[in-house]
């Protein structure tokens, strides 16, 4: 039982759930508290103990039944159900259609006698059907298929009707021909149904001696391909990010108020003293950054919108004050939100407050918005950081605006998720943002997105 189960993970994970060898290990635990007398209680222990997330538990559904059920149909014995006379009357119908292959004869008997196939039977037809080259559960139905042709069983409706046919002729009545042509037919249904059972987990066991394929990196999938199944798994990084990029913004911290000596200056200063080192130079003190975010929300940059948002609220500790707007027809301002919730729940909701609209994106008008209402906001030490890429659907960039909050902003930073090579096309204005600009980061996934984010800490 052990072996199947180990096969069953690997399964598992062959087909991409994550499964540890600590969770692998409490399975196998769990399995000795329980037993495996009970089928449901069994189920649920392995399920509680592998599965973690919704997205895992149609593999689960999926492969449990091809591990954990015995592949024998519930066939019937027609013969014993049939008079002495209606019996010999069938055994001379058989022996009429000795003409037909005997494969085909051997299978019509195991149809009325109920027999499912045996191991070796199976194993025949899968080396026959060339299974052991098979090592991916998109071929399962191709495999059924051959199976069930190498069987016979996809010849056999018309083998049937021919012995249905001898018998009436000899005299039975349309009664029991019927109930005689549906108990076949049930068989024949029940060793399909066996071949289906056993191609799934031949192809599940092949799969389970492969390495499981390597996990991509989230880190760099491309925004712009990413689904909400992998939005669902990068949020979690994103928040390690986060600690990681905490950490090392502390340490800079920490050097610049311990007065950390810098050599080059130092040896700079003491060459008019003949290079003895009488005036120790140190590093300038770093400043935490106050930060201006406007993000676009619009679908094409949404996830990155949010993936930002909780990089930089993660790090609150390491930024003097943040406001942040999200802009698509119009700029709203999110600050609030961030104030009064913790950053996950703030982000989720800020983004459901703002939908994306249909073509409706307007930085010109947005920024109009901002000089409007927030502007007195902006300092000679805030850096204004804008997410988007620069389209406003043919509308009025409001390029003045832009040059406003480069005056009074300390820098003004694009980062920008389209590639540098699409800015210019179309309803695309990135490139007179970018005149007007103290720099653009192209962030298309969540590593340069993380280096931005540094960067911008950094100095």
């Amino acid at each position: 039982m052990d072996k199947r189960v180990v096969d069953f993970i690997r399964a598992l994970r062959a087909s991409g759930v994550r499964i540890s060898l600590a969770e692998s290990q409490e399975a196998l635990h769990a399995l000795e508290q329980v037993g495996v007398q009970d089928r449901e209680v069994f189920r649920d222990a392995l399920k509680a103990t592998l599965i973690k997330t919704a997205n895992a538990q149609p593999s689960f559904e999926y492969f449990f039944p091809l591990f954990f059920t015995a592949n024998r149909p519930p066939l019937e014995n027609i013969p014993d159900q049939l008079s002495e006379e209606e019996q010999d009357n069938l055994q001379n119908a058989l022996q009429s259609l000795m003409g037909n292959e005997g494969a085909l004869q051997q299978l019509l008997r195991q149809l009325l006698n109920g027999q499912p196939f045996d191991n070796d039977q199976l194993g025949e037809l899968a080396q026959r059907a060339g299974m052991d080259a098979q090592h991916n559960m998109s071929d399962r139905r191709r495999m059924e298929r051959r199976l069930r042709q190498e069987a016979g069983l996809s010849q056999i409706q018309q083998l049937i009707e021919q012995l249905l046919q001898e018998l009436q002729e000899m005299g039975m009545d349309a009664n029991t021909l019927q109930q005689l042509r549906q108990k076949l037919l049930a068989n024949a249904h029940g060793l399909s149904e066996q071949l289906s059972n056993f191609a799934g987990l031949t192809l599940a066991e092949n799969m389970a001696q492969d390495n499981p394929p390597p996990e991509p990196d989230m880190m760099d999938m491309p925004f712009e391909v990413m689904g909400s199944e992998d939005a669902d798994a990068i949020r979690a990084e994103v928040r390690k990010l986060a600690a990681k990029l905490r950490s090392r913004a502390a340490l800079r911290q920490k050097r610049a108020k311990s007065g950390q000596i810098d050599l080059r200056r130092t040896l700079r200063s003491s060459l008019k003293y003949g290079g003895v080192p009488l005036e120790l130079k140190q590093k300038t003190h770093h400043r935490k950054p106050s930060l201006v975010l406007i993000c676009d929300v619009s679908t094409s940059v949404r996830y990155c919108a949010e993936f930002l948002l909780t990089m930089i609220y993660e790090l609150q500790d390491q930024v003097a004050k943040t406001e942040s707007f999200t802009f698509n027809a119009d700029l709203a301002n999110i600050s609030m939100i961030f104030r009064e919730h913790d950053t996950a729940y703030a982000v989720q909701k800020a983004l459901n407050d703002n939908p994306p609209g249909y073509y409706a994106t307007d930085l010109g008008n947005s920024l109009a918005t901002y000089t409007q209402h927030h502007l007195n906001g902006l300092s000679n030490r805030t850096t204004v950081i804008i997410l988007g890429d620069g389209r406003n659907n043919y509308r009025n960039p409001r390029l003045d605006l832009a040059d406003e909050l480069h005056r009074r902003a300390r820098r003004l930073i694009w980062f920008v998720p389209e590639h540098p090579s699409q800015w210019g096309s179309g309803d695309s204005d990135m490139w007179e943002y970018a005149k007007r600009s103290d720099g653009c980061y192209h962030v298309y996934n969540l590593r340069s997105l993380a280096q931005a984010v540094d960067a911008v800490l950094t100095d």
